[in-house]
């Protein structure tokens, strides 16, 4: 577990780093830059249309994971848009809420209880 939460730390750190660099060199515009590159059918469309699917992935075990509630529906939401950040932040808050057990990391306390 200690591997996984390091894994998640440098994850945070470089994403966020990157985002700080690109966002001081292009601004906050990546919304007509992401569907333009799907629009160009090229590879980085490709990538970011994929890239959505593990988003929206995502963001539906967030709320599965809380049942559905409101305060899982909007974790899902914010994973959609906050990305590798967000997830890998609740991730880590998740693992130690979990003392390391991983089932209790993936299906939540009442899931993995019962």
């Amino acid at each position: 577990m200690t591997a996984f939460r390091a894994l998640l730390i440098i994850m945070i750190l470089v994403v966020l780093s990157y985002t700080g660099i690109v966002v001081a060199t292009h601004g906050f515009g990546f919304i007509p830059v992401f569907f333009g590159d799907i629009k160009a059918m090229g590879w980085s469309g490709q990538f970011n249309l994929d890239f959505s699917g593990l988003l929206v992935l995502a963001g539906l075990w967030m709320g599965w994971r809380h049942q559905f509630s409101p305060a899982g529906l909007a974790l899902g939401l914010f994973v959609l848009v906050g990305g590798t950040p967000l997830l890998a932040t609740y991730l880590l808050w998740a693992s130690l809420k979990a003392n390391g057990n991983v089932n209790v990391l993936l299906l939540g306390h009442q899931r993995a209880a019962a």
